[in-house]
Parts: structure tokens; sequence; C-alpha cells
């Protein structure tokens, strides 16, 4: 265990997100007889999934970044890396990254970015067009999470399209496969019978749920005896229960915050929708499509990578609330079609974002001398 390759995972936090998850996921999974994988994280607190990791035994750190750019982290970072003999520091966004390269220099250890998403709307930033092919020199890999992102790191970022891999996120399905609460139905009050929406995502505008809460006003023509389940928190929930409120769709949409084991809702589910304006590739519609559900999403990003329409599931145009109605309205009227598209998606997921798929491509990386 003493050769090991000491690899350094960069990033803000480890609170809840699909970022998170990622390194979660490729920390938990990565081989302990090769690599001994860690966090160091850029902001004031661990977060949740740090918690979690340590909670099982890995090593999760605290340097603190001040408001600014702030040059001493520079040199903190550049102490860690010579103290704690770091080979890899794999950093996660775009403001780990910078400081990750900084404080790798003069020092052995090799730089990997991984970059998660992208801001809507997006824009090209100056400055980052003028340092990034320096930054770039000092990189041995540019990673992306989908073939969307990537393209965006080229047009508005500067990166050189040939330097850029694509590696898309993975996850464990073992939660997924899970028979479920037989009583969770029950507890919140859903009618037997009835047809089952839902999402797992952060309440956040990005995520634009406000577009299913509306097609779920129009489902109610036809199937009124639909819900709707939204499975997250964050700053939009009260914008969204108002929206709710208004539309008289109360008794019909079911909040049910935050959970660490949100898994537990897939198994209740007839279909899963993520209705975001932007995704890189989105951890929650992995795990819908790993446990069999037919998934609706908007046709973004990294969502038409993971999501064939009308093959492994279906995509809708971004606020064609009318449309993604009528395609609710089709596969709670077509159940056998509603299956076939659950059991393909699971197919692909089994394909192509399996945890062990994304765990090998980053290991590759790592190996390298």
């Amino acid at each position: 265990m003493g050769n090991r390759l000491k690899i350094v995972h960069v990033t803000f936090d480890m609170s809840i997100g699909g970022a998170e998850k990622v390194i979660y996921n490729l920390i938990t999974n990565t081989d302990k007889t090769r690599y001994d994988a860690s966090v160091l994280c850029l902001g004031k607190i661990v977060g949740p999934i740090g918690q979690q990791l340590i909670s099982i035994g890995y090593k999760v750190d605290i340097i603190a970044r001040e408001p600014g750019f702030d040059i001493s982290l520079i040199y903190k970072i550049r102490r860690y890396v010579q103290k704690h003999k770091v080979d890899v520091l794999h950093c996660h966004q775009y403001t780990p990254y910078v400081y990750g390269v900084f404080g790798s220099m003069s020092n052995s250890c090799r730089v990997i970015f991984t970059e998660h998403g992208r801001f809507f709307p997006d824009e090209r930033k100056k400055k980052r067009v003028l340092i990034n092919p320096f930054l770039n020199l000092f990189t041995g890999y540019v990673t992306a999470i989908s073939k969307a992102t990537r393209d965006a790191l080229v047009d508005y970022e500067n990166f050189p399209y040939n330097k850029i891999k694509v590696v898309y996120n993975g996850i464990d399905d073992l939660n997924y496969l899970s028979s479920g609460d037989p009583e969770l139905k029950k507890t919140l009050g859903i009618k037997d019978g009835a047809s089952i929406l839902g999402t797992v995502a952060r309440l956040d505008s990005i995520k634009n749920q406000r577009m299913m809460i509306n097609a779920l006003k129009l489902v109610h023509d036809n199937y009124p005896d639909t819900y709707l389940i939204i499975v997250g928190d964050g700053p939009e929930r009260k914008n969204l229960q108002e929206l709710v409120s208004g539309l008289h769709v109360s008794s019909k949409v079911i909040f049910t915050g935050f959970s660490e084991e949100a898994h537990i809702y897939y198994k209740i589910m007839d279909m899963f929708l993520l209705t975001s304006f932007s995704e890189g590739t989105a951890m929650t519609l992995l795990e819908a499509m790993a446990s069999g559900l037919p998934c609706i999403a908007t046709n973004v990003g990294g969502n038409p990578e993971i999501v064939k329409d009308s093959e492994t599931g279906i995509l809708v145009p971004v606020n064609d609330e009318k449309l993604l109605a009528d395609t609710i309205c089709a596969l709670i009227s077509n159940r056998s079609l509603s299956k076939k598209l659950g059991e393909a998606g699971r197919k692909r997921y089994e394909e192509k974002f399996t945890v062990e798929k994304m765990v090998a491509a980053y290991q590759q990386m790592y190996g390298e001398e």
C-alpha cells in the first residue's frame, strides 16, 4: 500500500450537488490498492457529502479561500502538495482548477481539470479566454462530463478541442435496484391507482420545475388523479409552492424537501421528469434510468447524449408545457410504451453510465507517468 499514488480532489466543498456526488462515487470506487484518494475543500465547510466520506474513513481537508483572488491560497496549496506528496490534483470546476494549477507549479504533481456543467445563459469571459491557454500548458487532462460541456469549453473558454476528453458521469446502481418502501405511497397520501410523476433536483431556477408544474395542470384535464413528487430543496421552493397554490394543484404536488435517501422515491414513480434550462450529465436522470423509469427531459446540454429520443426516453423543448403535458398523457395511456422506454433506458445506463466506466476512465489518467 506504500506505493499508492496520492490523488487529491480539489473542490469548493462537499455539499449536496451533482458534482459532489460524482466526487463521492469516484473516490469510493477508486482502486484502493493503487490510489490513495482524498478531498481538499476551498470553501469554509466540509458539507454533508464530505461528512459521509469522513465517516467511512476518507480524508477531507479544508484550506478556506478568502474573498477575491486569494494569492495566499496558492502558497497554501503548494505547501499542502509538498507536505502530502501529492501525485495528482484532480480539480473540479473552474475556480479550484485555477488555484490548483498555480499551486502545483514547481511541484511534480499533475493536474486534471473536470468541468461539471455550465451557467445559463453561457458567456465568453475575456480574462478566461486570455489565461486558459497558459493554464492548459500545465494541465495533464481537461475533461468534460458531456460533449455539450466540451463544446462550451472550446467556444467560451478557449481550450483546445483535442485536449478535452469526455468522461460521462457514472453511478452505482445498488440503491436503484432495491425493492423500496411499500408504505411510501400511503405515507405521502397518494391514492391507489394514481399516476405518479417525479423529479429529484435542487429547487433552483435553472432546473425549471415551473415547467412541469404548469404541465401537470394541463395533464389534469385528462388524468385528474396524477401526482407530482418534487424531491429536493433550494431557493425556488417558496416560489414553486406559490405557483402550485395559484394553479389549485396543491393536493397533487408533494414537496418532500431534501432527502439523503432520494432513491426510495424512484420506486413509486411511473415516470421521471427533468425540465432544466441547462444540464451537463444529470446524475438524477442517470439514477432514474438505472431504476428503469421512463424519462422525459428537456433537449438541452448533455441530456440528448443520455436520452435517445423516442428510444430510451423522450426529449421535449424547454418551456413547451403543452408538449410536455401531451407526452405525459401519452405515456399514462400507453403502459406498454412506458415500460419499453424504461427498459431501454436501463439498458443504456448499463452500456454507458456505470460508475465502473467512469472510474476506469479517470484511473487511466491518474496512472500515466
